[in-house]
């Protein structure tokens, strides 16, 4: 690490083109090759899978996206002739659109159906000829401004579906904006220096950017979802700008004590900077756990995430030492300057209020690691998992008046019809088909069923059913596997028909099933894997078993607030993301990815520092102490970085990326603020010299890694030997300023 910070260094010029080089090329490939991507929930070898797939065979002018035109009149009935002509010659234009398959409205003898029963409501299915991800999003504005140009004061137009929320997706980057603002300020204030505080901003914009760029290509490649360049920037800005803050901490350090410019920027790499790249693996291998789960959907994701942490960290041992022999000491602030200046160099004495806290909790670890535990006690058991729909959009979007129209008008199963789908082989099959329809509708749950469809050879036929509640609903589930388990086994008997059972309901509970089966697998491996990797670093099975707990502790407080403000609605609509609904099934995978990886960045940081002074002293309780005390601010300054970055995502409009962002906000909250700070310290106070406990016949068959190479400590350690007095004094001072 020293070797590549002075190359850096040394040919600084040449590192910061070689990064704009590569930021400049992959925005350009990204440019002109564009975007693909696509929320595929389908998983192989699932009944809804099948039946998409015996869909798409038989009857290959449905296998394109749907999608629904609907009007509603508050004058008259949608029969009449004005509203009947305008709407008849708008369904032809769209018709005759580019890219649009189909359009089957509600004028036709078959299309009596789509007409409500008190006349005011009625809707047309716009079949495009592919699937959503694959349509442009000006082909869907096409559309969408064809059916509105029919609108008037009597009048209300609003469409539907997959392809027309791409005209809804948030184009402006608001979020990011308010998001480096917010970090800009916390980093002048912490720094006092201008120069110093845009550093980890400029190094962190580059860095994501280059992913930015990069995932766009990847969608290429395989299965991206489009919410993964989003989150990609989410993650990357909040990591990037707190590892280049951690670096930039260090060497700034390094100033005060008298190092030259070169010296301070290389020693910082190679020390803080291992510690970086030790924190952005661990966030990379809880990512790569979703792999495991062997799901497109997600693979994607966690390539992209983890490529855009890979980057970020990348930018901070490279890119940053360049920038930082750039600005030479104006890294310091004028006054640290005039300081060094006319007092000479002097080591960094933890005082204040860090010093005091980090005191307190020495003296009162009990008292205050049960106030900690306390306050972890949220709401997380009501978890209910699902896949929201438009129903959960905001209240001024198209696609959410549409879908509110539709469930007024025909009931609020209409919006998430299910599919049935099977082969067909003789009279005997074709006889029970025929008869399904009306056992459906004598189904608990079942608001209308359509009889059998037959492809043009007779081998596939398929049924519309229409639940009488809402796609995410629980009854709609219910109704799911009810039909499976019980209907159409019995409908089955005495033929050769395999009904499947698909559409949008269906695959989502399919998804979610396929999940929650492997989650177990999944959070022990990323568990397992964190544990290994502290164990590594620290020779010790109690900071790694502590660090499993805790990490748990934050990923439980995450959910909490997760499931009040989306599932329980509080504030959603405010925030403007839409009514209350069920938790994406995806969420708990990212999340826990995620969150263990930043946890894992705050445990090393604050250990590390511990654990050098503990193998410096050998005293536990001055370990601990220092250990808070020098690195609870930048922790602190850290986590308001992240928090503020991650908050600011809020404004993007996406409700996916929002719950993302109140998650994160609120996992890392806790994790700086009550878990770091407050609880860590206090069961290591508690627990004394076992916190450093290993097995010796473990310990001998470990690998060694170190963290803070040897010689580093030492020359910190040298420099800081002619002033140890003073900052015990400082330190005494601090702890007799603690009441009782």
């Amino acid at each position: 690490m020293a070797a590549l910070a002075r190359w850096c260094v040394r040919h600084r010029l040449i590192a910061v083109l070689l990064w704009l080089c590569a930021f400049g090329g992959a925005t350009a490939a990204a440019a002109v090759t564009g975007t693909s991507y696509s929320n595929d929930y389908s998983v192989p070898g699932t009944e809804s899978g099948r039946a998409a797939q015996l869909l798409h065979e038989g009857f290959p002018g449905l296998g394109g996206d749907s999608d629904t035109v609907v009007w509603h009149t508050t004058r008259g009935t949608v029969r009449a002739a004005g509203v009947e002509q305008g709407m008849t010659r708008a369904l032809d234009e769209i018709a005759a659109l580019p890219g649009v398959s189909s359009v089957d409205g509600p004028y036709s003898d078959q299309g009596a159906d789509q007409i409500s029963r008190d006349g005011r409501t009625a809707y047309a299915t716009v079949t495009f000829a592919q699937q959503a991800e694959n349509i442009g999003e000006s082909e869907a504005d096409s559309v969408v401004r064809t059916a509105k140009a029919a609108a008037n004061d009597g009048l209300q137009v609003e469409l539907g579906g997959s392809a027309i929320g791409l005209t809804e997706a948030p184009r402006d980057h608001t979020a990011e904006v308010v998001g480096v603002l917010v970090a800009a300020v916390v980093l002048l204030l912490a720094f006092g220096s201008l120069a110093a505080s845009l550093l980890p901003i400029a190094t962190a914009l580059i860095g994501v950017g280059t992913a930015h760029a990069g995932i766009g290509l990847l969608g290429h490649a395989m299965t991206v979802a489009d919410f993964a360049p989003m989150l990609g920037m989410l993650i990357g800005l909040g990591v990037g700008i707190d590892y280049a803050l951690f670096i930039v901490t260090r060497h700034r350090r390094g100033l005060k004590r008298g190092l030259g410019v070169t010296e301070a920027a290389t020693n910082a790499v190679a020390t803080t900077g291992r510690a970086v790249v030790f924190a952005g693996a661990t966030v990379c291998i809880a990512l790569l756990g979703m792999l495991i789960l062997r799901l497109s959907f997600l693979n994607g994701v966690a390539i992209a995430a983890c490529l855009t942490v890979v980057l970020t960290v990348a930018a901070s041992v490279t890119l940053l030492p360049a920038l930082l022999s750039f600005i030479g000491p104006r890294a310091l602030s004028r006054r640290e300057r005039r300081r060094l200046a006319t007092q000479g160099p002097r080591p960094e004495v933890p005082t204040g209020f860090a010093a005091r806290w980090s005191a307190l909790v020495e003296r009162r670890p009990k008292l205050l690691g049960s106030l900690a535990v306390a306050v972890l006690a949220l709401p997380t058991l009501s978890l209910h998992l699902g896949t929201s729909d438009q129903g959960n959009d905001p209240r001024a979007s198209t696609t959410r008046k549409a879908y509110d129209l539709l469930a007024e008008g025909f009931g609020p199963g209409v919006n998430g019809p299910l599919t049935l789908v099977t082969r067909v082989d003789g009279a005997a099959d074709r006889i029970a088909l025929d008869n399904l329809d009306a056992t459906l509708r004598s189904t608990p749950g079942v608001a209308a069923a359509t009889p059998a469809a037959y492809a043009t050879g007779g081998e596939t036929a398929y049924l519309t059913v229409v639940p009488d509640s809402a796609p995410q609903s629980a009854r709609t589930s219910a109704l799911v596997d009810r039909l499976r388990g019980q209907v159409l086994p019995e409908t089955e008997r005495g033929t050769s028909l395999d009904i499947q059972v698909g559409g949008v309901s269906a695959g989502y509970d399919d998804f979610a099933d396929v999940i929650i089966g492997k989650l177990p697998l999944f959070v022990g491996t990323v568990i397992g894997l964190g544990c290994l990797l502290l164990l590594l670093a620290f020779r010790s099975l109690g900071i790694p078993l502590k660090a499993a707990v805790m990490n748990i502790a934050a990923v439980a407080a995450a959910f909490g607030v997760v499931v009040a403000v989306f599932q329980w609605g509080w504030g959603s609509e405010l925030l403007g993301l839409g009514r209350e609904g069920p938790i994406e099934p995806f969420l708990p995978v990212i999340m826990v990815s995620v969150l263990f990886g930043l946890s894992m960045d705050y445990q090393v940081f604050l250990v590390s520092r511990m654990y050098e002074e503990w193998l410096e002293t050998g005293d536990n309780r001055r370990a601990v102490r220092v250990g808070l005390a020098e690195t609870s601010r930048v922790i602190n300054s850290a986590a308001v970085i992240m928090i503020s970055v991650f908050l600011a995502f809020v404004l993007s409009g996406d409700r996916v990326i929002a719950m993302f962002g109140i998650a994160l906000a609120a996992a890392v909250a806790v994790d700086a603020f009550v878990l770091r700070t407050l609880l860590v310290p206090a069961l290591m106070h508690l627990l004394g010299a076992a916190n450093w406990w290993l097995p010796r016949w473990l310990d001998r068959r470990l690998p060694h890694i170190s963290i803070e190479p040897p010689e580093c400590r030492a020359a910190h350690e040298r420099l800081g030997r002619v002033h140890m007095d003073e900052l015990r004094e400082e330190e005494q001072r601090d702890v007799r300023d603690i009441p009782g």
